[in-house]
């Protein structure tokens, strides 16, 4: 007789029996379900395929420039603005985008937080900064880049220090060492004692004024300097004047100092210059204040001439003293000749005088 065929619909192709079924498989029985693994099999010797794992993801850049050169163009752009700026003394109208700048500073974030009204938005007034250190700061904003001239400069350090962008503040003060010297060295010091880039007039911003009159110690405004990390700023100034005294007392900068500032210098042992010069440029500065403010030259030089040492000018040097003293009041009475320092000769290197050794 013909072997019997078993149907083909009946057959169980090899890759679908169960283990426990193979001829090549231990297992005696069927296995307890609470003890098979992921085929079925808790004690086969057969090693077990594991499923893939999934792999993360890639993480691709494209270039670079062409996606800055893109933010670029919408700095001041009105093409999809949102937000209007006025800013600076001229009211410069700015235009920039909401989102942007809220996701990138916290300042702006909290200065636009507000959703806009119906209608046309009314324009945000920034009157304390001017316009070229705004756009300087939106082009970072946008960007993470900003092109920085040596006369800006210190107002855009003073717009990043007051808009909380310290990467922005930390390039601005890189910059401002590589390119200062005489004519720079006294308004960057202002802005490292006060915290702000002003002179005579006040200015908003971290609400400081700087003035010749101004009754702020040169403590404080170093504790400001270095909460706002202008520390390394002030420092450098310092250093940079005690080099290259007599040159820096002769320019606009240091005439239009703060109180604060200028008595950080006075305190200074390591100015390169006699103290007779100190002296009539102590005069010159109060003219100027005094000029500015409308008030007595006495009056607006006394925070400042308590640190002069009178007690290390010649004989000669204080009968001139006195003689314009009398013409133009600078000193007070009880000040003179009661001031003993270190005064270092020209190029850095003194010795310790006495009251009666000058000359």
């Amino acid at each position: 007789m013909p072997e019997t065929m078993t149907p083909l619909s009946e057959v169980t192709p090899p890759h679908l029996t169960p283990l426990w079924e193979r001829q090549d498989c231990h297992l005696p029985n069927k296995p307890d379900q609470q003890t098979t693994g992921l085929l079925g099999c808790a004690s086969c010797s057969l090693p077990c395929p594991t499923p893939p794992m999934e792999t993360p993801g890639l993480v691709v850049h494209g270039e670079a420039a062409p996606f800055s050169t893109a933010l670029r163009s919408l700095v001041n752009n009105p093409l999809y603005s949102d937000v209007r700026f006025v800013v600076g003394q001229e009211r410069q109208e700015v235009f920039a985008h909401r989102c942007l700048l809220a996701c990138r500073c916290n300042f702006f974030q909290r200065l636009l937080g507000s959703e806009p009204g119906p209608g046309v938005p009314s324009p945000v007034v920034l009157s304390t900064v001017p316009a070229e250190a705004f756009l300087a700061v939106l082009e970072f904003l946008y960007t993470n880049s900003a092109k920085l001239h040596r006369h800006s400069v210190l107002e855009v350090l003073t717009a990043a220090v007051e808009y909380g962008l310290e990467e922005l503040r930390e390039l601005c003060l890189q910059f401002v060492m590589k390119v200062l010297d005489v004519e720079l060295v006294c308004e960057a010091l202002q802005v490292g004692v006060a915290g702000q880039a002003c002179r005579w007039s006040p200015c908003g911003g971290l609400g400081y004024m700087a003035s010749p009159v101004s009754t702020r110690p040169p403590s404080f405004c170093s504790q400001i300097a270095v909460s706002f990390g202008l520390g390394p700023l002030q420092e450098r100034c310092v250093a940079f004047i005690e080099a290259h005294s007599q040159e820096t007392l002769r320019t606009r900068g240091f005439l239009e100092l703060s109180a604060p500032a200028l008595l950080l210098l006075l305190r200074s042992d390591k100015l390169c210059v006699d103290e007779a010069e100190l002296v009539l440029a102590a005069r010159s500065w109060a003219r100027v204040g005094a000029a500015v403010l409308e008030r007595p030259v006495a009056e607006v030089a006394a925070p400042v001439v308590r640190e002069l040492r009178l007690a290390l000018l010649a004989p000669a040097e204080l009968s001139a003293l006195e003689e314009q003293n009398r013409r133009e009041p600078l000193i007070p009475v009880r000040t003179r000749g009661t001031r003993l320092r270190f005064t270092p000769w020209r190029g850095g290197k003194g010795v310790g005088r006495s009251p009666g050794s000058a000359g």
